[in-house]
């Protein structure tokens, strides 16, 4: 038996990646056990000598604290009325523990969120309000934002926010910040996960195949982009109609002159004024004719661009354009830019200087699929203007197919998108009987007009 007990502590000691410290007989034989019952789920048979080594033996296993979240999560979810708040309450407990144990392990961020979730999700039970779960959620922030990197409570954190704001506890000033807060960290998450994914997407590119382990990492990171993606969506839908034109000017006119040498807050103010589509205001001419001033960056040039353009003078406007993407070091930052000028060039329909820039963007970020399906639109919008006759033409949607298919592939987020966009485009394209008529299944064939690329036409 003592064997056995032995065997099971080394497994659980290599799965934590920890150390025994004192060696407690009674300690191993209560922890082989409760473990034994967590790992099948018996979470009722699991929780008394769960209970004991935790009380006597603390930093024994870290096991003591990943299995008991779920056995307290199982107690509250099977568990009513007061029974029900304590059992909230001593998980709140626990990950307070883990932190003071195993802090390398559940950092301050960590702890801080876990418990925002945690108190968000029994606020009723708790009697909690708005206030104090920001609260939790702010200490986190502020204290280890390295580690405040759970995409839920970015979510959750700034809903309080805007709720304490609704309340009038919060200024728009403050509302606007911790927006701006929330987005600068969701875009420095997605940027490492980006990074991760561009280094195994070029692995794959060269020909090899990812292991895997690889593979499923890949996934993974994948998934969590998505998720910040999700978010992001959700904060701005938060935000809503608060930060219109009509909110946003007064405010920045008001604080200008406090504010005209602050870099961050002119930076913060141009960017806002520029998603929100208030460029036609004075207002978002002169913030970024001040930023230009103190601290001229991409960002300010490629505003000056915008400015430029609705004055009518292309030519200038492009300089700024150019001098923008020049200034800009980041690649992910840099993807963003182009991104944003193929997106301008596409709308205003110059395709050709639009699929330009979407292949220097995929240069930049490889792991975003996007622009392939951008691509893949405008050849299919361009369809009816590339060829001489109805095959010509339709065969133009071949060319859309490959590039959508290309999306899919580098870009797991967008597969179920590029592989409805695959098979729609295939069934616009020339059908059997167009290719037995004109008698090439097989053969290569160029796409005319702007697009330029060479297709397969699929054997029959």
């Amino acid at each position: 038996m003592k064997t056995k007990i032995t065997l099971l502590l080394i497994a659980l000691v290599v799965g934590f990646s920890t150390s025994y410290g004192q060696q407690d007989e009674e300690c191993m034989n209560n922890l082989s056990i409760f473990d034994s019952y967590a790992k099948n789920k018996k979470y009722d048979e699991a929780y008394e000598p769960w209970m004991k080594v935790r009380t006597k033996c603390p930093q024994f296993n870290r096991a003591i604290y990943v299995r008991g979240e779920k056995i307290l999560e199982h107690k509250i979810d099977k568990s009513t009325g007061a029974e029900k708040v304590a059992f909230i309450n001593d998980l709140l407990k626990l990950y307070g523990e883990y932190n003071q144990y195993y802090a390398s392990k559940f950092p301050v961020g960590k702890l801080q969120y876990e418990k925002g979730k945690l108190s968000y999700t029994y606020r009723k039970e708790l009697g909690l309000s708005d206030e104090q779960i920001y609260n939790i959620f702010d200490k986190g922030y502020n204290e280890d934002l390295q580690n405040f990197n759970d995409p839920k409570s970015l979510y959750i954190y700034f809903k309080m926010m805007v709720n304490l704001y609704d309340a009038g506890k919060k200024t728009p000033q403050e509302l606007f910040d911790k927006y701006d807060d929330i987005n600068d960290k969701i875009e420095e998450e997605v940027g490492k996960l980006s990074e991760k994914i561009n280094k195994l997407i070029q692995k794959e590119e060269s020909g090899a195949t990812l292991s895997s382990k690889e593979a499923k990492r890949k996934s993974s990171y994948e998934s969590y982009i998505n998720a910040y993606d999700q978010i992001s969506e959700s904060v701005d839908a938060e935000i809503g109609n608060r930060a219109t034109c009509d909110v946003l000017i007064p405010l920045y006119q008001k604080d200008f002159e406090e504010k005209k040498n602050d870099s961050k807050w002119l930076q913060r103010a141009m960017n806002k004024l520029y998603s929100k589509e208030c460029t036609d205001d004075p207002m978002f001419i002169k913030v970024v004719q001040q930023k230009n001033t103190i601290e001229p960056n991409a960002d300010t040039a490629y505003y000056l661009g915008v400015l430029k353009e609705k004055e009518g003078k292309t030519s200038e406007a492009e300089k700024y354009y150019k001098q923008s993407m020049d200034l800009q070091t980041d690649p992910l930052k840099k993807w963003k830019l182009v991104y944003r000028l193929a997106e301008k060039n596409r709308k205003k329909g110059s395709l050709s200087k639009a699929r330009q820039l979407y292949r220097e963007a995929l240069q930049l970020n490889p792991s975003n699929g996007t622009p392939y399906l951008r691509i893949a639109g405008m050849y299919a919008s361009s369809a009816n203007n590339c060829g001489t006759d109805a095959f010509e033409k339709r065969a133009t949607y071949w060319a859309a197919a490959n590039e959508a298919a290309k999306a899919g592939r580098v870009d797991g987020r967008l597969k179920s998108t590029a592989n409805q966009a695959v098979a729609r485009y295939e069934a616009l394209a020339p059908d059997k009987s167009m290719i037995f008529s004109k008698g090439n299944g097989g053969q290569s064939m160029t796409i005319g007009c702007w697009i330029g690329v060479t297709v397969t036409v699929p054997k029959i």
